[in-house]
């Protein structure tokens, strides 16, 4: 027997006091049809009030009292309206895209909790991360001025230098690090190879991230292909281009960033010494700095830890979905996650990420 005639049969039992209002309603609801094409306005329409606080931050990501803060510092528009002439304000809006990323899912399964079609919410997340992406991407895939002026890179109220030395580090002018990272993605058609990274034997896209000791990701790069080097893509970023002006102490002294071996050597960029043999001076630097340089590596996981969603490569399509520009607005959220609840680099760093609202202003 179908839901739908199991349902018929329980009001035609309930017609005829067979069963009773409660076991009417019990039976009616176990009852209900799993297809996505059932009609999806039997659930109602969203409303953030009607959440606990513990389901906003285990769907969302987010605490409840937080998502409108977050929604007034994104700009979103108080109502969203689509071609087709369907329209959702913008908590709503932001809301399915969190609930989208936050875990591997399908559009059908966010129907009871959102109540529209699957076209529509497919429309409602791509219309949103676009609206983000076109507001703010360059936060982060630009150099950041408002983070990244002289004076925060060492003496006045962010000490990223002071905050990396103070933890053992043995450069004294190092405020930020420097990597790169692959995202795996679904194998393509024709441009397999291109894609497809030897090193970490997956088809995916790089990106190149500089990461701070308060936890945030002040500069994205990507994406490229996955087999480009990671000296390649620096290059292309023209990120120490960007450097070279600004990254200097108020006392004058050159600031660097730190990567690994792939990167070459420059004025603003160290790496470890790579001499066949190290003294133990050589030895005690690079231990040192290795040990502060992983904190770029925990908020890449952090991304991907909170944004499962792209962890799941069969989903990240070339030409069928947007996964560079996903990623990067993943990142941006990331980020405003820290500056609400801070993360474990701020925390080993001892060093508060700036409020929500002076990162977005």
């Amino acid at each position: 027997m179908s839901f739908k005639h199991a349902r018929d049969a329980l009001v035609l039992c309930h017609d005829n006091g067979v069963i009773g209002d409660e076991e009417f309603c019990l039976l009616y609801d176990a009852n209900r049809s799993k297809n996505p094409e059932f009609p999806y306005e039997e659930y109602g329409k969203f409303d953030l009030e009607d959440m606990e606080d513990d389901e906003c931050k285990a769907e969302f990501r987010f605490h409840k009292e937080d998502i409108p803060e977050l929604a007034e510092v994104l700009g979103l528009p108080e109502t969203f309206t689509y071609s087709q002439g369907s329209m959702t304000n913008g908590i709503e809006g932001l809301s399915i895209m969190l609930k989208r990323f936050s875990y591997p899912c399908r559009y059908s399964d966010l129907i009871p909790r959102f109540g529209h079609a699957v076209p529509v919410m497919s429309m409602i997340c791509n219309t949103v991360v676009d609206f983000v992406y076109n507001l703010h991407g360059q936060r982060i895939s630009e150099y950041n001025h408002n983070l990244l002026d002289s004076a925060s890179l060492q003496i006045t109220k962010t000490p990223y230098a002071d905050a990396v030395f103070a933890k053992g580090a043995s450069l004294d002018n190092c405020f930020g690090f420097v990597d790169g990272t692959v995202r795996p993605i679904c194998r393509p058609g024709e441009i397999q190879r291109a894609v497809y990274d030897g090193h970490k034997r997956v088809h995916g896209l790089k990106f190149q991230s500089v990461a701070l000791p308060n936890g945030l990701i002040v500069n994205l790069f990507g994406h490229v292909e996955g087999r480009k080097h990671d000296a390649s893509m620096l290059d292309e970023s023209g990120l120490l281009n960007e450097l070279e002006r600004p990254a200097f102490s108020p006392t004058g002294q050159a600031m660097c960033i730190y990567g690994d071996p792939a990167y070459p050597h420059r004025v603003h960029l160290q790496r470890p010494f790579q001499y066949r043999v190290l003294t133990h001076q050589m030895q005690s630097f690079s231990e040192s700095m290795s040990k502060v340089r992983s904190s770029v590596e925990w908020i890449f996981g952090d991304i991907i830890n909170y944004f499962k969603f792209l962890d799941f490569k069969k989903d990240l399509k070339l030409d069928l979905s947007p996964t560079g520009k996903m990623y990067i607005v993943c990142a941006l959220l990331r980020n405003a996650l820290t500056c609400l609840y801070g993360n474990t680099t701020s925390e080993f760093f001892q060093l508060d990420p700036p409020s929500l609202e002076d990162y977005f202003a």
